[in-house]
């Protein structure tokens, strides 16, 4: 009989209940070696991580640019647009809903991650450092990626475009069988010293009430969508969220828009969507349209911000919301994929260092399946929205 393995949830509450543990244990026996010993892994894996960034925007953005050069012109940009505003209104709701109730329930300030001063009072460091320098910068790298993307799409290199599938091969085996089964050990580590410095538990006691913000606007954004494509193709949007349930609790499920394509097009075609429609904007939008993921990122950030007492403002947010909707274009269909491709930006644009981005990823794999299954059941809607527009033009 084969052996069921752990998913990668499961895997990240035990680290996260070990590292709580060991960090109370330590801080009782006054024995701040052994957070040191959890330190230095998150130091080297940090900044492999760190390494690894650039190499993992190039092999995301690269092909899943070049792909949007597939399909059929007019639609193609149609569909891309609607899902790129989608996906910046669902980060644009999030910033100002969350910037409205989180200092309700958050003590702006209260927890120390970033690089001030007294930073080294609140987390312990490494007993050594390992230094990985990246091979470029993110900027550097979200530019050439932009660059080669569209040189292929546009010129239809596909020898060139074969290179950078390839690549993307790489680098989804470097995420799936390297970075994803050591996040567990980087989370315990973050999770100790947290502990040990008396951090934890009110970090713990903040983003549970996060998350229930974030699922109330998963909701939200799923009834607008709906709204506004139910009314355009004149079908009442109750009924047609009620035949996307299938799909939205298969992602719940696979954690993966592209597991759940072939359930999201059958529950797209329920809802009196054309084959061709349903065919051609579910696979797409699978890939280029991550509004949950937005809402998650978005909200997860600012919590991480304004505890650590950093002004959060619309102006200084929008810029990062609107790269995260190219970013993630193409993210894979793994867990975490999404916060894989955003650390870039996280890290150049908002200012993230390595305790931060750990917290981030920890935070968004939680509930990663929630924030799939708002992508997936929104992709639905922009296909029955595709579907009247089109219907309407060859009229």
């Amino acid at each position: 009989m084969e052996k069921k393995k752990i998913g990668l949830l499961p895997k990240l509450i035990i680290a996260i209940i070990l590292g709580i543990i060991i960090g109370n244990i330590a801080k009782s026996i006054n024995q701040p070696v052994i957070i040191q010993l959890g330190a230095t892994f998150n130091g080297i894996f940090g900044n492999f991580l760190n390494f690894c960034i650039p190499l993992i925007i190039i092999g995301f953005v690269v092909p899943g640019i070049a792909d949007l050069g597939e399909g059929a012109g007019k639609t193609l940009a149609l569909t891309a647009g609607i899902a790129y505003l989608s996906t910046i209104f669902a980060g644009s709701l999030a910033f100002f809903t969350d910037t409205a109730i989180f200092p309700a329930f958050l003590k702006v300030g209260s927890i120390v991650l970033d690089n001030a001063a007294n930073a080294e009072e609140t987390m312990l460091s490494g007993l050594f450092k390992i230094e990985m320098p990246p091979v470029m910068g993110v900027m550097s790298a979200l530019l050439l990626s932009f660059l080669l993307g569209l040189g292929i799409s546009v010129t239809k290199n596909q020898p060139l475009k074969d290179v950078f599938n390839g690549f993307q091969a790489v680098i989804v085996k470097l995420v799936e069988g390297i970075i994803i089964p050591l996040l567990p050990f980087h989370v315990y580590g973050i999770f100790a010293n947290m502990t040990y410095a008396g951090t934890v538990a009110e970090i713990m006691t903040v983003f549970i009430k996060v998350f229930g913000i974030i699922i109330c606007l998963h909701v939200i954004v799923i009834l607008i969508q709906y709204f506004i494509a139910g009314t355009l193709a004149k079908k009442n949007p109750i009924t047609l969220i009620k035949n996307m349930v299938p799909a939205y609790f298969t992602a719940i499920g696979t954690q993966s828009s592209a597991a759940t394509i072939p359930v999201t097009v059958q529950c797209t075609k329920k809802n009196g969507v054309s084959d061709k429609i349903a065919e051609f904007v579910c696979p797409l939008c699978a890939t280029i349209h991550l509004s949950g993921s937005t809402i998650t990122l978005t909200s997860c950030a600012i919590a991480i911000m304004l505890l650590n007492g950093w002004e959060v403002t619309f102006a200084g947010l929008l810029p990062f919301i609107l790269m995260l909707g190219v970013t993630m274009v193409a993210a894979p269909g793994v867990p975490g994929g999404a916060v894989m491709a955003a650390l870039g930006i996280l890290d150049s644009m908002l200012g993230f260092n390595e305790p931060m981005l750990a917290l981030m990823i920890a935070l968004y794999i939680a509930q990663d399946s929630f924030g799939t299954a708002c992508n997936v059941t929104g992709d639905g809607a922009i296909a029955v929205l595709m579907d009247a527009l089109t219907k309407k033009e060859n009229k």
